[in-house]
């Protein structure tokens, strides 16, 4: 019985809680929304507690083909920030275009630099105007939980991958 409070201690010490993440969330935003908090609610329901996040932005679109760019910097709770940038194709019944500012729950990182790689994500959206949603992306027992507001017109669905890295291009693949 005393390994698991040591090991949820533990998991604490190195995890951000609900409370905090909102907070950075709604700084980074700019406002306290009840749907940000039901989305963020929505991760902690089926992930736990993250070891890190990403604040950044990016631009996306798509008509059938789809490319997506972004830039921001990761935070883990163990120490470190670092610039990350992202991009990758996609294809679906997809068309339209949307700028966005995303905050990525980011869970089971090792270290910051196991960010910089592929990966795979299937997506759904609807923007028109203004929309906000959340995917996960998995690769491993690393999962990255990509909350998006933005504006923008744009629908459908599609699959694809992202490619995180430390440098910034414009080849999506």
């Amino acid at each position: 019985m005393l390994s698991t409070p040591l090991a949820a201690a533990t998991n604490d010490k190195d995890t951000y809680d609900k409370g905090s993440i909102i907070k950075e969330a709604n700084s980074f935003f700019g406002e306290s929304t009840e749907g940000l908090a039901k989305v963020i609610e929505k991760a902690f329901n089926d992930h736990g507690r993250p070891n890190g996040y990403i604040k950044g932005e990016e631009l996306s679109g798509a008509l059938v083909v789809g490319v997506r760019y972004g830039d921001g910097s990761i935070t883990l709770k163990n120490g470190g920030t670092r610039k990350v940038h992202w991009t990758g194709p996609s294809i679906g019944f997809d068309a339209g275009a949307n700028a966005s500012k995303v905050f990525v729950l980011v869970y089971n990182l090792p270290g910051a630099n196991a960010i910089y790689q592929r990966f795979p994500a299937v997506e759904g959206s609807f923007y028109y105007v203004a929309g906000a949603g959340i995917n996960y992306q998995q690769k491993g027992k690393i999962v990255l939980a990509p909350i998006r507001l933005g504006v923008g017109l744009r629908g459908g669905v599609n699959i694809g991958y992202l490619s995180y890295s430390r440098e910034k291009t414009w080849v999506p693949f």
